[in-house]
């Protein structure tokens, strides 16, 4: 596949707190892929532990109640999230914390990404907005007009 074919690629690293993962979130992730909004190209589930290492946690020994056959995730892997990306995970999650570092095509932005290599436009930045700046910015916004 060449990258006029490919939509954005995405990752996010999602921290679960006192490794606890319930399981609520995997089964959206899996009507995304479905619908075919994206396509996931790594999903890893590590631990931070105490002493601040990293390591790799297997889909089979994740126990998330029952809610959730896991089973589906085995085996995604691109093999492109490497030493330098956990090292990274590792920096933005707490020791005592797991987390699923998920890279991921965005699919529905194919046709438009396309459109604009087309025209000769390149995809230079990217990038997401974390929640809590959002909301900070509009309470300070709302404050201001008060």
């Amino acid at each position: 596949m060449t990258d006029d074919a490919m939509g954005p690629i995405s990752y996010l690293v999602v921290e679960f707190p006192g490794n606890k993962m319930t399981g609520e979130g995997l089964p959206i992730l899996v009507d995304l892929v479905d619908r075919n909004v994206i396509s996931i190209l790594d999903l890893l589930f590590v631990t931070r532990d105490d002493d601040g290492s990293m390591r790799a946690v297997e889909l089979s020994d994740l126990d998330l109640d029952g809610r959730l056959d896991v089973a589906a995730f085995e085996g995604v892997s691109s093999g492109l999230i490497d030493d330098s990306d956990l090292a990274d995970a590792a920096a933005a999650i707490e020791p005592g914390s797991a987390a699923a570092i998920l890279l991921f095509e965005n699919r529905w932005a194919r046709p438009l990404t396309q459109a604009l290599r087309g025209g000769g436009a390149e995809l230079v930045a990217a990038g997401y907005v974390p929640l809590d700046a959002v909301l900070a910015s509009l309470d300070a916004a709302e404050a201001d007009d008060s």
